[in-house]
């Protein structure tokens, strides 16, 4: 299995950007879910959202509740919109892999990561 994550960029206080996933190796019919994770310089890396493969409702972080959304689009991508972005988002973001049905906000419960993009949030 090989994710990348892709659309990071920089976006002034308030903005969007839509992160991209992009899933090589897991068969169509393959349960699994994959992560948002982001680390910002000197800080742990903390939890997104998580989705799963079968459309059950996505799980969030408390930092970005209700700002930021994760969605499947087809089998082989993985999509974060982040809308009101504000300067503490500012991070490199990773997208994360793990077999099964379940989700988790934990690093620890996701054996495949792809390279991270960089967003970063200033005016």
């Amino acid at each position: 299995v090989q994710l990348q994550a892709s659309g990071g960029g920089l976006v002034q206080p308030g903005g969007s950007l839509r992160l991209v996933c992009t899933i090589s190796g897991f068969s169509a019919k393959s349960d699994y879910a994959i992560g948002w994770f982001r680390q910002a310089p000197g800080k742990e890396r903390e939890g997104v959202s998580c989705i799963t493969s079968r459309d059950t409702p996505a799980t969030y972080g408390d930092s970005v509740k209700g700002r930021f959304t994760t969605a499947r689009d087809g089998t082989k991508t993985v999509l974060l919109q982040m809308n009101s972005l504000e300067p503490e988002d500012t991070a490199s973001y990773y997208c994360a892999a793990r077999a099964g049905r379940l989700c988790y906000l934990s690093r620890e419960a996701f054996g495949v990561w792809g390279q991270g993009t960089q967003v970063t949030v200033s005016s």
